[in-house]
C-alpha cells in the first residue's frame, strides 16, 4: 500500500509541475510556449507517468478517477482516501515548488478559472463533460490498480491533449480537483474553486453509469 501512495505522490507531482509549470513558464516567456504547447505538455506528462507508474498504483493522479473507479467496484473503498490524500499533497508540493522557482512571474500559478464572459455555471457544465470523456476511456483501457494494454498511456494523454486543446482557454480542462486544488491555494485563488472540485467527479462518476449500460448491452 504504502509503494501505491508514493506512486499516486510522484505522479501527480510531476503532472502538475509539468501541466501547470508549462503555463507558469509560458507566462515567463512571454508566449514562448504557446497553448497548444502547454496542452501538448499535459497529455505527454499524463501519457508518460501512466506508463511509469501504472503497474504501482494504477496511474489515478485524481481524485475524480479514483472515486469513480470506487463507484465502478474495481477500486477498494478503503483505499480512496489515502489516495486522494496522496495526490493532493503531490500536487500542493508540486504548486508551492513552482511558487518558490517563479515568486514574482505568475499570479495564477496555473490555477483554473473560467475564462472572461464564462459563467461559473458554464465552466461547471463543460468540466462535468470533459471529464465525463475522460472517465470513459479510462475505462476502457484500466481497470483500478493495474493499466491494460500497451495503449493505456497514449489513449488517456490523447484524451487529456484535446481536451486541453480545445476547452483550456475556456475553462481550464482541469478534469482533475486535486489539480485545480493545488495552485488555488498557493496563489490565493479560491475563487469558483467549487466547480473545479465537484464537476469532474459528478462527470466522471456519471460516465461510470453509462460505461456499465453499454457493456451490458454488448453482452
Amino acid at each position: 500500500m504504502t509503494k501505491k501512495l508514493v506512486g499516486e505522490f510522484i505522479g501527480t507531482f510531476f503532472l502538475v509541475l509539468a501541466g501547470t509549470g508549462a503555463i507558469v513558464v509560458n507566462e515567463y516567456s512571454k508566449g514562448a510556449i504557446t497553448h497548444a504547447g502547454i496542452a501538448i505538455t499535459f497529455g505527454l506528462v499524463v501519457m508518460a507517468l501512466i506508463y511509469a507508474l501504472g503497474d504501482v498504483s494504477g496511474a489515478h493522479f485524481n481524485p475524480a478517477v479514483t472515486i469513480a473507479f470506487t463507484v465502478a467496484g474495481k477500486f477498494p473503498l478503503a483505499q480512496v482516501l489515502p489516495y486522494i490524500v496522496s495526490q493532493v499533497i503531490g500536487a500542493l508540493a508540486a504548486s508551492y515548488l513552482l511558487l518558490y522557482l517563479f515568486p514574482n512571474n505568475s499570479v495564477h500559478l496555473g490555477a483554473t478559472l473560467p475564462a472572461a464572459g464564462i459563467s461559473a455555471v458554464q465552466a461547471f457544465i463543460m468540466e462535468l463533460l470533459l471529464t465525463f470523456l475522460l472517465m470513459f476511456v479510462i475505462m476502457k483501457v484500466a481497470h483500478g490498480s493495474k493499466e491494460v494494454g500497451m495503449f493505456a498511456g497514449i489513449a488517456i494523454g490523447s484524451v487529456v491533449l484535446l481536451e486541453a486543446m480545445f476547452a483550456g482557454p475556456i475553462c481550464g480542462a482541469s478534469m482533475n480537483p486535486a489539480r485545480s486544488l493545488a495552485p488555488a491555494i498557493a496563489s490565493g485563488n479560491l475563487q469558483h474553486i467549487w466547480v473545479y472540485l465537484i464537476a469532474p467527479v459528478v462527470g466522471a462518476i456519471a460516465s461510470i453509469f453509462l460505461y456499465q449500460y453499454l457493456k451490458i448491452e454488448n453482452n
